[in-house]
């Protein structure tokens, strides 16, 4: 078993670039071993017809380019990629690890993963391969190693894609004993894992390593993943598990960089709970991530999870790996994209940061689960659909617009802080309201910032904050390292913090402080709390706000705390309860800025009216801030600027442009103060001067 370390002696990645390309890469994942050969000549007929230019090929081959552990066959794969370089289309390559075969399964019994119930399960479905087990870790490595090995020199390769999706978690006796290891790593005495896990309570304290077990079904939770009896020792086997996980991918990536310098990724999922991304992102040389929406109303959810994937890489420019051209087949009801919502979607995310524009898939599966997902091309190959025509449109559009925005960065003066850590101590914390969730009022408190215009971006908590004028922490439950002075520090040279109820409560071991609530947030805020209440999740408390000249009765709902200001001035007072006409809402001035505080869980209406302030304070509020369905995003590179408008409401609305500039998707050319109508879905994409 290795013992190889997974936090404290991380891989620096290598120094590659993006990849070189004369456009935005226009094309998705595509899977030809699954047809005869005349299949792939309608397919590359058709790609011409879309201007379709990239093709994610080899993604989940495993069984076809290694049959028997000892034979290697990567016959397919040359086909595939030498017909891609006949046509003159580029490949990002995966190595084929995204699903194992029957064979190691059924050869190699540990790998197939232990569920939370302590089930250890048999081969079938697809993220099926424990982390830990020896034979995974060897096999996987040796094929991204031999694939790369073959293709490292092809022509058409311009990107690597390990893996696929990394999720789930394992539970067995191989887990069970890398996270000894792990916890041995992080803490290096038992004293000190004591300590972190406070396990003097319940007479918890372990006297040798072998004692601890996962946390599971068996050992500390008592009805599900997020009841556990020790935070601690849950929060450390989530942060064990990203890392476990993550070692696969390192490893795979090792193998690629005996053959090739290439830029390395894997598709993320966005704002997927199981796994930090941001414990990865230094390992990836490009992010990419695939864009699933609950429904066709989360523009502004997406607007958020394309900020999270820009700044896992310090706003450097992301691939959007996977979208569906139509519908997905992952859900109970599955309904079609709407008449440009497609074109729509795709271009907001080059407007928030994406260098590619891909889909999966290129063309529908026979069989299996994925048989009824949208794909550009649907079994019977045709190219006069809808949706067809759609994906062609965007193709020519792209082929048009060249490489003028590859490489642009979002000019963001306000950032959105987003911790798993934090998302993770919140939700497994027993009270005060399992009813209050992180991703939901990260989502709540971001869609202000974009329904105000604001150029956002959203980054971890160890980002450097100097550049920023507004700094917004919703739920920063966990305060780590000297992330409380750095936030002192945006107020004291006269930005704005704004952080919510429920920060600033537990250190990095999720133990509280031992202090008044808000902890080390206290002298930034202003405040302290004195209690916190919580209510079922129809309670609502009014809150009356008063900011500046603007006065709102909105609503506030789920937990409220009781604060009482210590220097800061109250801005918002609850209406109802015993705690009626206290503090809800403060402001604290700080240096030569301010930090807000909102006690409560504010509607989005007092959200709007807070933030919207906020920004007004530092001329942020964009120049479309007040029509309805209307985005506004910036993209600059080379002194060059981009300005995107993006019409995601249903009626029609008429703005006034706020600069001169060319729409380079109809070749018009806009001056100031011209009005622009704009119909539903539509986009403009202006290059300003």
């Amino acid at each position: 078993m290795t013992t190889d370390p997974m936090t404290t002696d991380p891989m620096t990645t290598d120094p590659t670039t993006l990849p070189t390309t004369a456009r935005i890469p226009y094309g998705g994942d595509y899977n030809p071993e699954q047809w005869p050969d005349p299949v792939w000549d309608e397919d590359h007929r058709a790609f011409d017809l879309a201007r379709i230019d990239t093709l994610t090929v080899g993604v989940f081959v495993w069984s076809l380019t290694q049959p028997a552990e000892e034979v290697y066959d990567l016959t397919v794969l040359e086909r595939i990629l030498d017909r891609a370089q006949a046509e003159g289309r580029q490949v990002c390559l995966a190595t084929g690890t995204g699903a194992v075969p029957p064979w190691l399964a059924h050869r190699y019994p540990e790998v197939c993963r232990t569920d939370f119930e302590g089930r250890r399960h048999v081969y079938g479905q697809r993220h099926n391969a424990c982390p830990s087990s020896p034979a995974y870790r060897r096999l996987a490595a040796a094929l991204a190693g031999r694939v790369a090995e073959r293709f490292a020199d092809h022509p058409a390769v311009i990107a690597w894609h390990v893996n696929n999706e990394y999720g789930g978690a394992c539970y067995c006796d191989l887990c069970a004993a890398e996270f000894r290891i792990w916890l041995r790593e992080r803490y290096g005495t038992l004293d000190r894992l004591n300590d972190a896990w406070n396990a003097v309570f319940w007479s918890h304290r372990f006297t040798d390593w072998a004692e601890v077990v996962p946390p599971n079904a068996l050992s500390e939770h008592w009805r599900g993943p997020d009841h556990t009896a020790f935070q601690g020792i849950t929060l450390d086997y989530l942060r064990f598990t990203s890392d476990n996980l993550l070692r696969t991918f390192r490893e795979e990536k090792d193998a690629i960089r005996q053959h090739s310098d290439l830029p390395v990724t894997t598709n993320f999922m966005g704002m997927y709970r199981p796994i930090d991304y941001h414990r990865w992102a230094e390992h990836l040389d490009l992010a990419s991530w695939d864009n699933y929406p609950p429904d066709d109303r989360s523009a502004s959810r997406m607007a958020l999870t394309h900020d999270l994937m820009r700044g896992l890489k310090d706003g450097q420019p992301f691939w959007l790996m996977e979208q569906t051209p139509t519908v997905t087949a992952s859900r109970d009801v599955n309904p079609v994209k709407r008449p440009g919502v497609m074109r729509l979607w795709s271009w907001q995310a080059v407007a928030h940061g994406a260098d590619a524009v891909l889909f999966f898939q290129m063309r529908q599966s026979r069989g299996a689960c994925e048989k009824y997902h949208g794909a550009v091309l649907d079994h019977a190959g045709r190219t006069d659909t809808r949706s067809f025509r759609e994906v062609a449109a965007l193709g020519a559009e792209l082929e048009a617009l060249g490489d003028r925005t590859l490489g642009a960065r979002t000019p963001a003066r306000v950032a959105v802080l987003f911790d798993w850590d934090s998302w993770w101590a919140l939700e497994i914390s027993d009270g005060p309201n399992r009813n209050l969730r992180y991703q939901r009022t990260v989502i709540d408190h971001h869609r202000a910032l974009w329904e105000a215009g604001a150029q956002v971006d959203v980054v971890p908590v160890t980002a450097d904050l100097t550049r920023y004028d507004v700094v917004v922490a919703p739920l920063l439950h966990m305060v780590k390292g000297d992330l409380a002075e750095r936030l002192e520090a945006v107020a004291e040279r006269g930005g704005t913090v704004v952080t919510t109820v429920l920060s600033g409560r537990v250190d990095e071991d999720d133990n509280a402080f031992l202090a008044d609530v808000p902890g080390p947030l206290a002298r930034l805020l202003g405040i302290r709390v004195d209690e916190t209440d919580a209510q079922a999740p129809e309670v609502r408390n009014p809150v009356r706000l008063v900011v500046g000249d603007d006065e709102l009765v909105t609503g506030s709902h789920t937990v409220f705390d009781l604060v009482l200001p210590q220097g800061a001035e109250v801005v918002g007072t609850y209406g109802a309860d015993f705690y009626a006409g206290t503090a809800a809402v403060t402001r604290n001035r700080f240096g030569r800025g301010e930090a807000w505080y909102l006690g409560t869980c504010l509607e989005q209406d007092g959200l709007d009216l807070v933030l919207r302030h906020v920004l007004a304070r530092h001329g942020l509020v964009g120049p479309y801030a007040d029509a309805p369905g209307v985005e506004h995003a910036v993209r600059e590179v080379d002194g060059r600027r981009y300005e995107f408008l993006l019409h995601h409401g249903d009626v029609r609305v008429e703005v006034d442009a706020h600069a001169d500039g060319t729409d380079l998707l109809s070749g018009r050319r806009v001056v100031r103060g011209e009005v622009i109508a704009l119909e539903p879905t539509d986009v403009v994409v202006l290059e300003v001067g």
